[in-house]
């Protein structure tokens, strides 16, 4: 584990913003989605993909991202990540039709993948267990607001300048990122200089062999994005189903990341004083129980605006509440991997999130297939929370 004293210290804020410019890429083009499609000819469902691929290679990034930082360094692979990120959003601002643009989210997350495994790595490396919590609270926070923002911005943006100009504003957003980690961030890990396959395979290979970290990552993916579901479902749940303007889609999702910001403080405010399994699985239970409702609800008379988006509050603040405790949990299991578990949690975390936004364009009605693939995530996360407190008492935050 990280030493209690850290010899380094680094600034919280711009590893916030870092971490915001991987996943605002997503949430700020889902409301011009329809925009785009109409724009490039295409059908929804192949638009929708460029949501899916980027999740999936937000993931599949971090698996090659975690080690390499382990053994190369966290500094060199976050300016490489965010140089490639940059260059792949003004590649999807061009992107003369669909298939292009899905290649250029495919390179756009894997240039972000950085933003979302090396801050955390990073405030793992340099800050005990307790400390790291708070810290990951306060840069949960931070970081929510620009989800919560997103969706607005870029709905506003494809209505005014076109759905272009959303990734034009991300490569700007890149930009800054690059120049402030250059300036800001120094390196916080103990490179070894080298790497081979055979020790990539050794420690994944003792990372999927130690069950309490399998469950960990599997329950904190459950809770953390399946509710990518409900974000590839809204614009067409809302404005298909239930008529309302695309601009109230961002205001939709903008409130649901509100919920994750209250769940981070209270995350925040806990740490230390409530066991963290205890903790864990209670926020998890409270998103689960909120599934479960959201499903019944729109089964029961139909998607309702109010009811969806009050369920959806307290879904994501369950998991605002869970996140930062099963981060700091699930990369402390196993020393001296904490850039490797930190990439496999990613992946782990992004497969769910993959896995949920395809599964949710499988049925037409986008409000009953977003809840029962919610539901069936949270049936899953609970069970593994419960098997990894039974493989072991987790150590306290």
């Amino acid at each position: 584990m990280a030493a209690e004293r850290p010899p380094v210290r680094v600034p919280l804020w711009p590893l916030a913003l870092i971490t915001l410019s991987g996943t605002s890429a997503m949430h700020m083009f889902v409301p011009a989605l329809p925009v785009a499609a109409q724009d490039l000819g295409s059908s929804a469902a192949l638009v929708q993909l460029t949501i899916s691929v980027y999740i999936f290679a937000l993931g599949l990034g971090q698996l090659v991202v975690g080690p390499l930082s382990d053994s190369f360094g966290r500094r060199p692979l976050l300016l490489g990540g965010l140089l490639l990120f940059t260059a792949a959003g003004l590649a999807a601002a061009f992107a003369p039709n669909v298939h292009l643009l899905i290649v250029a989210r495919f390179a756009q997350a894997l240039g972000g993948c950085v933003g979302v495994l090396l801050p955390r790595a990073i405030v793992r490396d340099t800050d005990g267990a307790e400390r790291a919590v708070r810290r990951l609270a306060l840069m949960g926070l931070m970081t929510m607001i620009g989800p919560g923002l997103s969706p607005l911005l870029g709905g506003a943006l494809a209505q005014t300048l076109g759905w272009r100009a959303v990734f034009a504003v991300l490569a700007g957003l890149g930009t800054l990122n690059l120049l402030l980690a250059w300036r800001l961030l120094p390196e916080t890990g103990s490179p070894v200089g080298h790497i081979s396959l055979a020790s990539v395979r050794r420690d994944y290979r003792v990372l999927l062999g130690t069950s309490r970290f399998v469950a960990m990552a599997i329950g904190g993916a459950c809770s953390s994005t399946a509710t990518y579901a409900y974000i590839t479902a809204a614009p067409f749940l809302f404005v298909q189903q239930l008529h309302r303007p695309p601009t109230d889609v961002g205001l939709y999702l903008g409130l649901m990341i509100v919920g994750a910001v209250v769940g981070n403080a209270l995350a925040g405010r806990l740490a230390g004083r409530v066991p963290a399994e205890r903790l864990m699985i209670g926020a998890h239970r409270l998103s689960a129980l909120c599934a479960l409702a959201f499903f019944l609800s729109t089964l029961l008379q139909g998607p309702q605006v109010g009811t969806i988006v009050a369920l959806m509050f307290l879904h994501a603040m369950g998991a605002g509440m869970c996140g930062p405790v099963v981060s700091v949990q699930v990369l402390g299991i196993v020393p001296g991997l904490i850039g490797s578990a930190s990439g496999l949690y990613g992946f782990v975390q992004m497969l769910i999130g993959a896995l949920s936004a395809a599964l949710v364009t499988l049925h037409p009605d986008a409000g009953l297939s977003a809840s029962v693939v919610m539901l069936a995530f949270g049936i899953l996360g609970q069970a593994c929370f419960l098997h990894a407190r039974r493989g072991g008492s987790a150590a306290r935050p």
